[in-house]
């Protein structure tokens, strides 16, 4: 089986970042950005995703998060763009419904070659520590981006912002899960076309 692991490191001057994932492994996670509720947020995606996870990010954060959260969703992107390699034998289509409490969120994926983000959340008081809620749509824009897939994010219902956005953390998880197990059934790469790569 073709070892579907990668490493990331990405630097500018904004921000030193160093991402690893293995899409076979049971959902370890080691995360240091810098932006607490940012490496919680990283956590729940590679726990429930399945995805064993180490992100090491070194940001301006004497400026504000934005660069640190960029860039290391950047660097995502891209690690799961060449752990996925040409997509051979994958599902390739995943999605979930996810409850936490009062809030419910409906992720899919489409691991396409084709990088487009729906998005829609309530609005919702701007901080969660030092976390700007702002960020999540910016986050799932910059994975989609990098990582050349499709990704539809709704928030169903929700109050609570810790809530609303760890929801969508864990059901782009499950969903990711889904989308990225390999199939016996499918032969080659699941698509018409013969390529999922862009």
């Amino acid at each position: 089986m073709v070892t579907r692991q990668a490493r990331i490191e990405r630097e500018t001057k904004e921000s030193q970042v160093l991402v690893e994932v293995n899409l076979d492994g049971h959902g370890s996670t080691d995360v240091e950005t810098g932006v607490p509720f940012f490496d919680h947020m990283l956590s729940q995606l590679g726990r429930h995703s399945g995805i064993d996870l180490l992100v090491r990010t070194s940001g301006d954060l004497h400026v504000d998060a934005h660069h640190t959260v960029e860039d290391t969703s950047l660097a995502l992107g891209t690690a799961l763009k060449d752990a996925l390699g040409d997509r051979t034998g994958l599902r390739r289509f995943g999605d979930a419904l996810v409850p936490l409490d009062e809030c419910l969120v409906q992720a899919a994926i489409d691991l396409s070659g084709r990088p487009y983000l729906v998005h829609a959340e309530p609005d919702m008081v701007e901080l969660i520590g030092s976390y700007d809620t702002t960020l999540t749509r910016h986050i799932w824009e910059s994975v989609v981006a990098t990582s050349q897939i499709t990704l539809h994010v709704r928030v169903l219902t929700g109050r609570n912002a810790h809530h609303v956005v760890e929801a969508q953390f864990k059901a782009v998880a499950r969903a990711l899960r889904e989308a990225i197990a390999q199939d016996p059934r499918v032969l080659g790469v699941p698509s018409t076309k013969g390529t999922l790569t862009g």
